[in-house]
């Protein structure tokens, strides 16, 4: 592979010419923007460009964005890592809206280079190699807790089956319910880094205040609580991934400091001065529309670039209809076994009307309306014998009725979190239930978070109860 290196610094030039000469790559070295230009159009062995942004006593980084424009016209085809100051990375940021690949600050950590460099290298298919997109393949299943292939999502295993090799940071978009830490698990055990931690770390549930403590460890005495030395989530990860679910909301002082650690890959653990260094991979995910909160300087545009080099958005159940047969199946096969049950399995009628729902907590909402079906209804034989059951449109619209009526639970159990028992226990409960308090309040949480279309913040809101509180009973009931 043949690099350009466009800068007018002689020294940064012979420094990068030796350190890519060490790692086996051809190097032609440039110093302004017109011989650069002469470069490309003549030596189209060229697969990569490293460049500067400024090549003359200006700084404000036109030149530099002037030439990548005219580099991407002649060669498209050519990633181009930008290398700027880090006080410059707003001009990074202009880059990479003008097509650059990404972008690396000075001085650079030669490891973080090389797998950046590495990384473009696996993303961009190239004739010389006799690559091309067609190359990718499909991915295995999804993962442990969702062990189908969808049909709706044949171009997403093609994506990840081709990113899950390199080091790209991956931003996962899509509904809350829609699978989007499976993906991370699936591209986690597909990548180089299988065999090693990965982490999940929901931002949603951490405050400002513990942001640095949580995410990179404090020692002893650092703060009035620090009665132990601990380890942060991005030490947990090193040498694996990372995942960072519900980054839109992540607060901005906890973005810049996020920022820091995955452009050098160095953070300081809270009362210790070392700055320490972690080799992770980083996967986001959120439910949230980043790009409008980058137009309403809600979310750091360096940021955004920086976690999207790679973006995979998950569809909405209601917009992927053709999968419901095949998780409906799935997920029987999964409740039955989990509670020793006999075999159970949908008629056509069940799945035809399963189908007309909006499911707006999407494959999570659909797995629990099964999971209840399968466990309180009481299915009919099958037709065909054998002893299998059989569940009919009947007992699943009898399930959504249930969620239907929880709606009007939603003010009373948790508003404050401060009525009575009997109150609760009082309220209208499905027959066979048992009235028990945890049922009322895991059916509210639900239909709640269903009613806010997954919108986690408005759902607390709604309950009048804390964000963090909600959390935590989001994973007390398993929801």
């Amino acid at each position: 592979m043949k690099i350009l290196v466009v800068d007018d610094d002689k020294n940064i030039r012979y420094s990068l010419l030796r350190l890519l000469e060490y790692n086996g790559y051809e190097v032609v070295l440039t110093e302004e923007p017109k011989a650069a230009i002469q470069v490309l159009q003549d030596e189209p062995a060229v697969e990569l460009v490293l460049m500067d942004m400024n090549f003359s006593f200006s700084t404000d980084g036109e030149e530099g964005l002037t030439l990548l424009r005219q580099a991407k016209l002649f060669r498209p085809d050519v990633p181009i890592i930008l290398m700027t100051a880090w006080g410059s990375i707003d001009l990074a940021v202009r880059g990479m809206r003008a097509g650059a690949f990404d972008f690396i600050t000075k001085p650079w950590n030669a490891d973080v280079l090389m797998e950046r460099i590495r990384t473009a290298r696996s993303l961009t298919p190239s004739p010389l190699r006799g690559e091309g997109l067609s190359a990718a393949k499909d991915s295995p299943l999804l993962g442990e807790g969702l062990g189908v292939r969808l049909p709706s999502l044949s171009y997403i295993y093609s994506t990840i089956s081709r990113i899950a090799p390199t080091d790209a940071p991956v931003l996962i978009t899509g509904e809350s319910g829609t699978g989007k830490e499976l993906i991370a698990e699936a591209i986690h055990r597909q990548s180089k880094r299988a065999k090693g931690p990965f982490v999940k770390v929901n931002l949603g549930g951490i405050s400002t205040s513990l942001f640095e403590s949580e995410m990179f460890g404090h020692k002893k005495g650092a703060f009035t609580d620090a009665l132990t030395d601990r380890a942060g989530r991005f030490e947990l990860a090193n040498g694996g991934t990372i995942f960072l679910d519900e980054i839109g909301e992540l607060s901005l002082a906890s973005q810049v400091k996020l920022l820091r650690v995955l452009q050098d890959q160095t953070y300081e653990v809270l009362g210790d001065s070392r700055t320490r260094r972690t080799d992770v991979r980083v996967i986001c995910a959120t439910n949230a529309d980043l790009r409008a909160m980058v137009r309403e300087h809600t979310f750091r545009e360096d940021l955004f670039y920086r976690i999207n080099l790679v973006g995979i958005h998950l569809p909405p159940l209601r917009e992927r209809r053709e999968d419901i047969p095949m998780l409906v199946e799935h997920f029987l096969r999964e409740a039955c076994a989990a509670n020793n049950l006999p075999a159970v399995t949908a008629s056509p009628d069940a799945i035809a009307y399963l189908q007309t729902l909006p499911f707006p907590g999407n494959i999570r909402e659909l797995k629990n309306m099964v999971e209840r079906a399968v466990l309180l209804a009481s299915p009919l034989p099958s037709p065909k014998g054998g002893g299998e059951r059989l569940l009919t449109a009947a007992d699943f619209r009898s399930e959504a009725q249930t969620l239907s009526d929880s709606k009007t639970l939603s003010d009373s159990p948790l508003k404050g979190e401060k009525q009575s028992s009997t109150e609760v226990n009082s309220l209208p409960l499905r027959e066979g239930w048992g009235g028990s308090l945890s049922s009322v309040e895991r059916n509210t949480i639900a239909a709640c978070i269903a009613r806010c279309g997954g919108n986690l913040s408005l759902a607390a809101k709604e309950l009048g109860i804390s964000r963090g509180a909600l959390y935590r009973k989001i994973e007390k009931y398993g929801l």
